[in-house]
């Protein structure tokens, strides 16, 4: 059998009741500030922005990786052009410009 003998005086006892409801008068203050829905809204924003800036940080990331590499391509190691690489793309890139302006010309004409 549990002990129900309470030795707590009135006042303790008053005390007591007064902090318990204190606390839960704080709890329920947490309660509310939480489902709020300037709160909800703003949690919500707060977790789609670091999201992007996650997405952003990583695709900055595999970009500059992707920039590295093509210009490694075409700059040697004392950072000079190389140049067997980079006439062929220049004069590719001229033909398709080229090309492009004979195509606007005949519609037009």
């Amino acid at each position: 059998m549990a002990d129900t003998s309470d030795t707590r005086t009135p006042a303790q006892i008053e005390a007591d009741i007064k902090r318990r409801r204190e606390v839960l008068a704080e709890t329920l203050d947490e309660i509310g500030v939480r489902v709020h829905p300037q709160t909800i809204i703003g949690d919500a924003k707060a977790k789609v922005v670091a999201n992007l800036d996650h997405t952003v940080g990583r695709a900055y990331v595999q970009v500059n990786r992707v920039v590295s590499e093509v210009r490694a391509q075409f700059v040697n190691e004392e950072g000079g052009l190389r140049a067997e690489r980079v006439v062929p793309v220049a004069l590719l890139a001229v033909g398709v410009v080229g090309l492009l302006a004979l195509g606007s010309r005949r519609r037009k004409g």
